[in-house]
């Protein structure tokens, strides 16, 4: 079964960190470009990190560059996201998605996982 499913989310003090795993089963994980978005009620889905799926080349949306770390473990199938230094605007629904590398058309989306940052 193809399926990418996100884990880690939670609530948070601001300031603090947490850490989302995305476990990715039923296809060529490593043919891949992970990405993490983000969306808040009402607004569109958003995107916050990317890594390739050749040479790990990482890129971020301004907002959180020098707060989160995006990172893959092909051996584990396993995307994260490294969150720091948490901030109440950060609060929102994240998704895990995939991208193949030659089939850009051939998508994957998680559930979804609730980060709330608050004190």
């Amino acid at each position: 079964q193809v399926r990418l499913v996100e884990s880690g989310g939670g609530l948070v003090q601001p300031g603090g960190s947490l850490r989302l795993s995305c476990a990715a089963s039923g296809f060529t994980f490593s043919n891949y470009a992970m990405s993490w978005y983000r969306q808040a009620p009402g607004k569109e889905r958003e995107l916050v990190a990317t890594i390739t799926a050749v040479g790990g080349t990482t890129t971020y949306t301004d907002s959180v560059k020098g707060r989160f770390t995006i990172s893959r473990d092909n051996a584990k199938n396993t995307v994260y996201l490294q969150m720091n230094s948490l901030k109440p605007e950060d609060t929102t629904v994240y998704y895990c998605h995939a991208r193949h590398l030659t089939r850009p058309w051939s998508v994957l989306w998680g559930q979804g996982t609730q980060v709330t940052v608050s004190s």
